[in-house]
């Protein structure tokens, strides 16, 4: 959201949706560290007292929701309009609203995110350590974010996703690709904007074993939605084999029905 105009983003999503049938599902987050020194002012955007600009995304999204959500934001001319008449963001695509998910990086974001009134969505990062397993941080996280939810008063169910990265060893070459690398690798503690943060381990197995360590997964088991991460640099034939292996040996035993056998 940092380096976004958020009207002209509304806009585009407003005509996305509409163009789709309304099946526009939009993750936003203020965005990954910066690689640049202030990179938001080299697209023209200024914030001088937030060095991290997370602020700046938040405004930026307000203002974005604010127009997907029909507000009327700007003064109409009243040569054309009459005195006093104001004018809301079109394309409006009426729903899309609940279809915005916010990527949050902490318990703290999470709770904010349910009190603005959107579905929460989380990675394989979490700006927290503690000592804890990944899972049980994301699924304290879900937990703060649905309390926020209740205690907002909104008047419908937000979805929650977690992300995770998993490939099932099915082939010598997904051994070779996936599994020597994945071997016994847990969590991570590393430092991401001067914070002590938390990196959600890669599961890499049989898929009997993936089974039953995603079951274990205290996070997977409070989120609604699962994504996949998946190494794109690795060509298309290689993605859809994973999510392929993924839908054909895991997923059912996670609950996962196909969408033609509902």
């Amino acid at each position: 959201m940092l380096y976004e105009n958020p009207l002209y983003l509304a806009e585009e999503a407003a005509a996305l949706d509409l163009l789709s049938d309304q099946r526009v599902a939009l993750g936003i987050s203020r965005g990954s560290p910066e690689p640049a020194l202030r990179g938001w002012e080299a697209f023209g955007y200024d914030d001088p007292t937030e060095s991290k600009a997370a602020n700046m995304a938040r405004a930026k999204f307000d203002r974005f929701l604010r127009a997907i959500r029909g507000e009327e934001l700007a003064p109409a001319d009243p040569q054309q309009f009459g005195p006093g008449a104001r004018l809301r963001l079109e394309p409006h695509s009426p729903g899309l609203d609940r279809r915005i998910w916010w990527g949050a990086g902490s318990a703290e974001t999470a709770e904010w995110a349910a009190r603005v009134g959107v579905n929460l969505m989380s990675s394989t990062l979490l700006t927290e350590a503690t000592g804890a397993a990944f899972g049980d941080l994301q699924a304290e996280q879900i937990a703060r974010y649905r309390q926020a939810w209740s205690d907002s008063g909104h008047e419908w169910t937000p979805r929650v996703s977690v992300s995770r990265s998993i490939f099932p060893i099915t082939t010598d070459l997904d051994d070779l690709y996936f599994g020597r690398r994945g071997a016994g690798q847990g969590d991570q503690i590393g430092i991401i904007d001067d914070t002590r943060s938390t990196f959600g381990r890669t599961y890499a197995g049989e898929p009997d074993t993936l089974i039953e360590e995603l079951k274990a997964d205290a996070a997977i088991a409070a989120a609604d939605t699962l994504m996949l991460t998946i190494p794109s640099q690795l060509g298309v034939d290689c993605n859809l084999h994973v999510l392929e292996s993924f839908a054909k040996y895991v997923a059912p035993a996670l609950g996962w029905v196909p969408a033609g056998e509902r």
